[in-house]
């Protein structure tokens, strides 16, 4: 019974969302809880790491090979010895050689494809020269690009114009950007390809410090401009990728959600009533918001909408608490809105940001705080389970399954029967209008009767009248009598219908 009394909430530490290493930036689930910042530092670590124990392998192997050709020349000098008429200057020079070139040829090789494996700038294409059917032309030359990538290079060059020279200059060398990226992003897997686009940022963004003098804010809108024009002509080739599972984890996270379409609001304590019209207002654009970051190409666009749906919830949750929302209170209605709105390929999107944004825009600021919220929240939902929901295991398998649902809890903590109201005002007005319509239908049956009813009653009537008549006609049967009528003009003059004639009458003068 304490299970269910208790409501513990979701609480998350603040200091859970910052880099690991303590560099005061935040942290991502992606990159390991690190920052990108520590987070590159850290994948440029391992990389090197990783060439030098190639080198130490390839060398490795090297004396192994020298060892056992060493060895094999051992044995077979003694049966060239038995053989004088042979010239012995020549016997061991072919084979010495051959040795030489293997290993050299060995050497070369191995050196290649360590080069080829971890440097960005080295790798080549060779893979399209074998098959030129497979080659794909370049994004920012292709004649076929959409209105809006048309539309973003057109406002991208007259952005460039106020800044003259090196407007010109940033232009070309986005353009060499994009066609090296062209060449090489079939063979290479999305973390390499995040990995380039991070350096080209970090190259641009030094250049312009050096340009604009310290100005910030004038990198930053520059740094915006450039993302736009890079990422909406890279945006098809970049976003969810081949080589990865992101798709996997699109269709596993939206099952999940899903499947936890039973979870309730105040399950997660979250500190909204929806009842109120500007709660539930706030509630549906936040759900609108977090839906269209899908439809956005550009990192950031992404990142504004996740901004903007978390702004809504924090302007519900101070609507129902009349006072300004914490952290604490955050973070359980993102959840929920996440699993209200199941937004359409998460995961990818989660990815996309965390490998193409500014990484100035994740490390600090409003929009960094919102997006690391996101993924905690992606990430509990992906583990949650009885006892983040302060369910027993029975209960939560019995919801998962479907053989059960979860009950509405009354405002004094106890839980209601299956025929309480619904505290969802959305399920309260279905209610309501399904009531309207049954309503609407027993009106609507009894219309049709009726009107079933006056069709027979004018199908009998004719019927009914006319056996009236009849009736009428048999009990008082109409005689007709002749009767004689005189003209005035008859020369009857005993006619008793005329008046008397006039007679003259003398007048005595």
């Amino acid at each position: 019974m304490s299970q269910r009394t208790e409501r513990r909430g979701i609480h998350v530490d603040q200091s859970d969302l910052l880099c690991k290493k303590g560099c005061g930036y935040y942290g991502n689930a992606a990159w390991q809880g690190l920052c990108s910042k520590c987070w590159r530092e850290e994948y440029h670590r391992v990389r090197q790491k990783q060439i030098q124990d190639d080198w130490a392998l390839a060398e490795k192997l090297q004396r192994e090979e020298e060892a056992a050709y060493a060895s094999s020349q051992g044995v077979q000098a003694h049966p060239q010895s038995s053989t004088p008429q042979q010239p012995q200057s020549h016997t061991p020079l072919g084979p010495f050689s051959k040795f030489e070139e293997k290993k050299t040829n060995e050497k070369t090789r191995k050196v290649t494809t360590v080069k080829k494996f971890f440097s960005p700038s080295s790798r080549t294409a060779p893979k399209k020269a074998e098959s030129p059917e497979s080659k794909t032309p370049s994004p920012s030359v292709s004649r076929h690009a959409s209105f809006d990538t048309d539309q973003v290079s057109k406002d991208f060059v007259d952005f460039l114009k106020n800044l003259q020279k090196p407007g010109r200059e940033i232009h070309k060398q986005c353009r060499v950007f994009l066609m090296n990226m062209s060449s090489k992003k079939q063979d290479i897997n999305a973390d390499e390809l995040s990995e380039c686009v991070q350096d080209f940022y970090q190259g641009m963004a030094d250049r312009l410090m050096g340009h604009f003098k310290g100005s910030s804010e004038s990198v930053e809108q520059v740094m915006d401009q450039v993302e736009k024009y890079i990422m909406t002509r890279l945006y098809k080739s970049v976003f969810c990728p081949e080589t990865t599972d992101d798709e996997k984890k699109d269709l596993a996270t939206q099952n999940r959600i899903r499947a936890l379409h039973w979870v309730t609001i105040q399950m997660l304590c979250v500190s909204m009533d929806e009842e109120i019209p500007e709660v539930s207002e706030n509630v549906v654009k936040a759900i609108t918001d977090i839906i269209e970051m899908d439809s956005k190409r550009v990192p950031r666009d992404k990142l504004a909408c996740v901004t903007r749906c978390s702004k809504h919830i924090f302007s519900a949750i101070r609507i129902t608490k009349n006072e300004p929302a914490s952290a604490d209170d955050f973070l359980p209605a993102l959840i929920y809105i996440v699993l209200k709105a199941n937004p359409p390929r998460l995961q990818s999107n989660i990815q996309y940001i965390t490998r193409f944004c500014n990484p100035s825009r994740l490390m600090t600021g409003e929009d960094g705080y919102f997006f690391t919220n996101l993924c905690c929240a992606a990430a509990f939902i992906e583990k949650l389970d009885a006892q983040s929901l302060n369910l027993s295991p029975e209960e939560f398998e019995r919801y998962m399954s479907g053989q059960a649902s979860p009950r509405a809890q009354t405002s004094d903590g106890d839980w209601s029967g299956a025929g309480a109201a619904p505290c969802n005002p959305v399920l309260a007005q279905m209610n309501h209008n399904l009531e309207l319509l049954t309503e609407l239908s027993g009106r609507q049956e009894r219309l049709m009767e009726a009107a079933h009813s006056l069709h027979a009653d004018l199908l009998s009537w004719p019927a009914a009248v006319e056996q009236e008549v009849q009736s009428v006609l048999e009990k008082f049967p109409l005689e007709v009598k002749s009767c004689t009528v005189s003209a005035i003009d008859d020369n009857d003059v005993d006619n008793d219908n005329l008046p008397p004639p006039l007679t003259p009458q003398v007048f005595a003068g």
